[in-house]
């Protein structure tokens, strides 16, 4: 499997704001075809917010990280997606203050 270029998103988008000729632009990024072009342009874009970004039907993660919903089971307990309880490094057998605030709830670590 072919490793992904890396270009810089924010250089890509300011030359083709600029008005850069299409093979300058090919040439500067190690693009062989336009449609490589094409498609770095538009995660670039998608990348800034200045676009976007397509939703994958699959429910995968969203690119701009990990999912911050938080589920009530029907006992009460608040479920947390896995991938989040890795960012906050919490381990099994954790324990929490949970207290009610004026913009929510707060839990701290004990």
């Amino acid at each position: 499997m072919a490793k992904k270029k890396e270009v810089d998103g924010k250089r890509l988008v300011k030359m083709v704001k600029e008005g850069a000729a299409q093979s300058d632009i090919m040439k500067k990024f190690g693009f062989n075809t336009s449609t490589q072009l094409k498609l770095a342009y538009a995660n670039a874009l998608m990348e800034a917010g200045e676009i976007p970004e397509i939703q994958s039907p699959r429910g995968g993660k969203p690119s701009g990280g990990v999912k911050k919903e938080i589920a009530v089971s029907k006992r009460g307990s608040l479920i947390l997606p896995k991938e989040l309880i890795e960012e906050l490094g919490f381990k099994v057998g954790d324990l929490f203050l949970a207290r009610k605030t004026k913009v929510g709830i707060s839990l701290k670590l004990i």
